[in-house]
């Protein structure tokens, strides 16, 4: 058993956790980072770099699949599932190495273990070989993150009842799978088997896809992915799940059914009905904390709990789920831990992206949420069939949608279903950030040809002045130059 003495003691090493724990480290720190698992969280190991790595190689495929529109005689695409596999496992490991790297140049010591609170400044560590360390701090950050919830109802076996951390293995192809819940991470696993061959069906019980999203991009993407060959039903709820042999007998019931009852084979049922955030082993009460009902820890703008000295970053914290977010927070509670009294999380802008293959991206409000907010709105559209560069690339599917105020003309969200969206919506977290107006968007100039040149056309689109679409006649005069 050993002791640690350290200044700040970093429980989780996800994207939240490593980005606090090399922040604190810059500023001189003594710290260290916990995990139980591998460094780099579920986002480096089976979230965000594992499933971009298999939906990069579906859409390698995609284009496979059409060369022959562009003039390119190529054999049809044959998937090598081990080889895939192995890709993607090379991705994981070079980003877990690369965290790795960056701890040793900044001083952070890791330590593999299960961490519980012995009080507010002391952490247990049960370690993976046996036996428990004490690490005493001045400062704890937690940032324990999330993992998929579990249905009593449908117990995962991790073969043919699966979750993310299972898909993403991609132990083998199914010939039938289906995807319960039409959220981002069913959506992104939806479009990689398809993609190397599985027939999908995807079923959401709410009344559209990405609930919360605005609703002319979810149907946008919606209708794109069915065209790709993916079934998907709405206002529909699964009931039974029955194994018999290698097959899965699932019932479900709703608009996608017309109300009666549906039972179908599958090879592969995937659980994505949402994330839970991951607090069970901490023992909270040692160190006078507690979640609230959902689960998740509050926190201040500097991401204090009510415990002076502890920290809560990341998917513990509650909504939005994102690394991003979590990277941000982590950063934030490493400054304050180090004495900035400026630091606080305070973000006017939290883009979301979505990879399916087109993309989404989206920032801000969408038109539903800025017309429930009291704005009258004023909508930007522009579709990618008119864009010279998409259609260069043989992409005529998506649309960029922009959605402002039509009194002061202030941008109020951006919406995206294209290629290269979650690189693109970087312009609309800026613009929202820094009060830009559509007027303001529209008159900077924009490189062409290129896909980011919908913007200022979706842009101009608002105030009837687009170029490269028809304009409809404004029902009303527009004040262009309002501020």
């Amino acid at each position: 058993m050993a002791e640690h003495q350290v200044d700040a003691v970093v429980i989780g090493a996800g994207p939240g956790g490593y980005h606090a724990a090399i922040r604190l480290g810059q500023l001189g720190k003594k710290v260290i980072c916990v995990d139980r698992d591998e460094i780099g969280g579920v986002c480096l190991n089976w979230g965000c770099i594992p499933t971009k790595a298999l939906l990069h190689v579906g859409e390698v495929i995609r284009h496979i699949d059409q060369a022959s529109a562009i003039g390119l005689k190529v054999p049809k695409a044959e998937v090598d599932r081990e080889g895939v596999a192995k890709f993607k496992t090379e991705v994981v490991n070079a980003n877990v190495g690369g965290v790795r790297t960056l701890f040793k140049a900044n001083n952070v010591q890791f330590l593999y273990g299960d961490a519980s609170f012995k009080s507010a400044n002391e952490i247990v560590l049960k370690k993976k070989e046996g036996g428990e360390d004490t690490i005493k701090a001045q400062h704890v950050v937690i940032a324990t993150g999330s993992a998929p919830i579990d249905v009593k109802a449908w117990p995962r076996d991790g073969e043919q009842i699966v979750n993310s951390d299972d898909a993403v293995q991609m132990k083998r192809i199914p010939k039938k799978l289906l995807v319960i819940g039409g959220g981002v991470i069913g959506l992104e696993f939806a479009t990689v088997y398809t993609r190397v061959g599985a027939e999908v069906l995807v079923i959401e019980a709410m009344p559209q896809l990405l609930t919360g999203t605005d609703l002319e991009i979810s149907k946008t993407l919606g209708r794109i992915l069915k065209k790709q060959g993916v079934e998907i039903m709405l206002n529909t709820k699964v009931g039974d799940l029955k194994k018999e042999g290698k097959i899965v007998k699932a019932t479900f019931n709703g608009e996608g059914t017309s109300g009666k009852d549906e039972t179908r084979e599958f090879d592969m049922v995937l659980v994505a009905v949402g994330r839970r955030p991951v607090t069970d082993s901490l023992n909270l009460k040692a160190a006078g904390l507690a979640v609230d009902d959902k689960g998740f820890i509050g926190v201040d703008a500097q991401l204090r709990t009510k415990v002076a000295n502890v920290f809560a970053i990341g998917d513990v914290t509650g909504q939005p789920l994102l690394a991003h977010r979590a990277m941000k927070q982590g950063v934030i509670a490493a400054e304050v831990i180090s004495g900035d009294a400026s630091a606080a999380y305070d973000p006017l802008a939290m883009p979301n992206c979505v990879y399916t293959d087109p993309e989404v991206a989206t920032v801000g409000l969408s038109e539903e949420e800025a017309k429930a907010k009291g704005y009258e709105v004023r909508i930007g559209k522009f579709p990618l069939a008119a864009s010279g560069r998409a259609r260069t690339m043989h992409e005529s599917d998506g649309l960029i949608k922009l959605v402002g105020d039509a009194k002061t003309d202030l941008l109020l969200g951006m919406h995206i279903v294209s290629p290269q969206a979650e690189s693109l919506i970087g312009e609309g977290v800026m613009a929202l950030e820094m009060g830009a107006t559509l007027e303001d968007i529209g008159l900077s100039i924009h490189p062409h040809p290129t896909l980011a040149e919908g913007i200022m056309d979706a842009a101009e689109a608002a105030h009837y002045k687009a170029i490269h679409i028809v304009n409809q006649k404004p029902k009303t005069p527009v004040a262009v130059g309002a501020k």
